[in-house]
């Protein structure tokens, strides 16, 4: 530093020491322009700062004349070295108070806060000055506010942060990141002077642009994902325009939400019980939520959902579907808007064969409250069956845009994971028979080439709902083609109690068609090009003789059924009166019910196996109750 310094006096301006021949006092209260020459030592003395609660005091041989507030933070310190290299200051009317005999100024809103500001105080004192990457944007917007420019001073501060800005930091991908993080409180200077564009540019251009960078530079996401949204925006549409591929986009944005979203990665996985309030709390501690979670915060959620997937690439490689609907979650959650909320449904109906069972467990959530799951007095269903409903209308949707064939491995993977779908939510008691049929039909019947799946999702909604009426079971088992089940299925079903008579003879029927087929050397696989039944469907020469001889022994006891009808018909006709008449009849029932064909017993699994029954006799007496029909 000089050992002198020049500064230009304002007019209300006290001067302490002059070389002028006018030393008296009338002269210094007309002083207005003139150059007045300070010895160095007057600053050389100011070597140190001292902290008294909160007031900053320079030390110094020389008494301070100006008090400045910044914050809570008072500084002591001298005028003139402040107005040498701050034109706001030395723009400013400093008027003398009596109680301290000096001046007094406060800084409304100054970037940087009181810690930029004590350090622009030993810059201009000229005390040794750090510029790091921590400090540099406080720094460079401070110098601004004051007007620290190279008209009052050679190599004044906003030159020199701007030099270091602009040749150091932005050069280095972690001194970049760590300035995008402090221009976070420094709005509007940080915009307004480019920091914040010259930060992302400067990242998305160092950013990695394909996956064999990715697998070296994985790091960078982690940066990225610690940035606000707003930047983090900024960057991501830098990206974009630099070419990169869709598949590095989305992984940044998958990385932001697993960081800014507490819960996205909450899985529902079976619930077995289905008690709201016990499942409602396992889902809210799964999420992070609590009761008295503020409106802010989730308003701050809110805004990071909707902005994410303003920014998903279209490309469907961008993002896997299970991140579609882990992010559709969360915006049911938080009350997102019913465009962004169909906007996700069309994009995972586009990718809907990628997705599983647990992706689609959507908890049935109030849309007028966030996050708060439905009342048990209202409507009680624990999973959200009308999204996936309309996931899967989006499906064909996309499926008939493309003018795919009927029997694509697409509609076949989907109809495989809406039959294990509807096997899940057919547990709970309260699932209504509409919803459930709904579902079931959103598919065409043709997108299924095997309805095992969907006969076992059947039996699961049939064994949760016993109460069902005769109608109603009817009209679920309509959903089912008997002629698409394997032969397993159909042993399975021929020993249902649950089902209604009308759908076990159908069953037996196609059974014995599939037999006959057998028996003929067709192969019954190849009418519903199921790989996966081939081997289940393949029978060996000595089962189709066994399955033949039953048969034959199933037609004798239905002759059998057949006469003890008769008998029971003619007895009910030889008996007038009320009384004799439900004695017949109850005589009758009596002995229909002691007969082999209401004592007989599942072997298996009753919801879902597929074993043969090992006893010849139990199919043979199930099955002479056909002729009572």
């Amino acid at each position: 530093m000089s050992s002198t310094f020049t500064v230009t006096m304002n007019k209300s301006l006290l001067v302490a020491q002059s070389e002028s021949s006018e030393s008296d006092s009338d002269g210094v209260d007309q002083v207005h322009s003139q150059r007045i020459i300070a010895p160095s030592t007057a600053i050389a003395i100011a070597d140190s700062f001292q902290k008294k609660d909160n007031s900053w005091v320079v030390t110094s041989q020389i008494a301070t004349d100006l008090s400045i507030q910044v914050q809570d933070n008072t500084f002591t310190v001298h005028k003139y070295p402040l107005l040498s290299k701050c034109g706001y200051i030395g723009r400013l009317e400093l008027q003398p108070t009596i109680s301290t005999f000096g001046c007094e100024l406060k800084l409304e809103n100054f970037p940087g806060g009181s810690e930029a500001f004590k350090i622009i105080l030993k810059f201009c004192y000229g005390l040794p000055l750090e510029l790091n990457s921590s400090n540099i944007a406080p720094l460079r917007c401070a110098s601004e506010f004051l007007e620290m420019s190279e008209e009052l001073d050679d190599g004044n501060l906003i030159s020199k942060t701007e030099a270091f800005l602009t040749f150091v930091v932005l050069s280095s991908w972690k001194d970049t990141i760590t300035v995008l993080k402090s221009c976070e409180t420094l709005s509007p200077w940080a915009e307004n002077l480019q920091i914040v564009r010259r930060c992302c540019d400067s990242i998305a251009w160092k950013a990695p642009t394909d996956n064999s960078m990715v697998n070296d530079e994985g790091w960078c996401f982690d940066d990225v994902a610690s940035l606000r949204i707003d930047h983090f925006m900024r960057i991501i549409t830098a990206i974009r325009a630099k070419g990169t591929k869709p598949e590095i986009i989305g992984k940044c944005i998958m990385r932001y939400a697993e960081r800014w979203l507490p819960g996205i990665d909450a899985e529902l996985e079976g619930l077995r019980g289905y008690g709201y309030g016990k499942n409602e709390l396992h889902f809210s501690i799964l999420i992070g939520r609590k009761e008295d979670e503020g409106i802010v915060h989730s308003k701050e959620q809110k805004n990071i959902i909707e902005s994410l997937v303003s920014i998903l690439p279209p490309q469907p490689e961008a993002v896997p579907c299970k991140f579609l609907l882990k992010i559709l979650k969360m915006a049911m959650v938080y009350s997102a808007s019913q465009a962004l909320i169909s906007e996700l449904e069309k994009r995972a109906g586009m990718m809907l064969e990628n997705a599983n069972v647990n992706d689609l467990l959507i908890p049935n959530y109030k849309s007028e409250e966030q996050g708060k799951m439905v009342k048990p007095l209202e409507q009680r269903t624990m999973h959200n069956t009308d999204v996936v409903r309309r996931i899967v209308e989006y499906f064909l949707m996309h499926e008939q845009e493309q003018q795919q064939l009927p029997l694509t491995s697409g509609k076949s993977s989907v109809s495989k994971l809406l039959d294990n779908y509807l096997a899940e939510v057919a547990k709970d008691p309260n699932l209504s028979i509409t919803k459930f049929q709904v579902l079931a039909e959103a598919l065409p019947e043709k997108a299924r080439t095997c309805d095992d799946g969907i006969y076992r999702a059947i039996d699961t909604y049939l064994k949760t709902h016993p109460s069902l009426s005769e109608y109603d079971r009817k009209r679920l088992c309509k959903i089912m083609n008997c002629g698409k089940l394997s032969l397993d299925a159909c042993m399975h079903a021929a020993q249902n109690e649950r089902l209604p008579l009308r759908t076990v003879i159908q069953v037996l029927f196609s059974e014995q068609v599939k037999m006959r087929a057998a028996m003929q050397g067709k192969d019954p696989a190849a009418s519903d090009n199921n790989s996966e039944q081939e081997i289940t469907q393949t029978s060996t020469k000595t089962e189709i003789m066994t399955l033949r001889a039953e048969l034959e022994n199933v037609k004798t006891q239905m002759t059998e059924l057949q006469r003890d009808y008769s008998e029971l018909q003619n007895e009910y006709e030889k008996h007038n009166n009320k009384h004799r008449n439900g004695s017949a009849w109850s005589f009758g029932w009596t002995r229909i019910r002691t007969s082999a064909l209401f004592h007989r017993k599942l072997d298996g699994n009753e919801s879902g196996g597929h074993q043969r029954p090992n006893s010849l006799g139990s199919r043979i007496n199930f099955r002479r109750r056909l002729s009572i029909s």
